[in-house]
């Protein structure tokens, strides 16, 4: 449960860090910089989201012992 918690605050925090440069960017009149961070910070919490859906997956097949 702990590291769920953990997962959480660290899609927050990316969040709350790309919303920030994205303001920076964009009020300096690098909208397209801006975008580009956005989307790296995209990336990264899919990639998260993915390897969590991945565990989540193999655990499923463990439990009914499936393959």
């Amino acid at each position: 449960m702990g590291s769920n918690i953990d997962l959480i605050f660290k899609i927050a925090g990316v969040g709350i860090l790309v919303a920030v440069l994205n303001a920076i960017l964009k009020h300096a009149g690098k909208e397209e910089q801006g975008h580009l961070v956005t989307l790296a910070g995209l990336a990264i919490v899919f990639m998260w989201v993915i390897q969590l859906l991945a565990n989540l997956f193999d655990q499923v097949k463990s439990v009914f012992k499936l393959f």
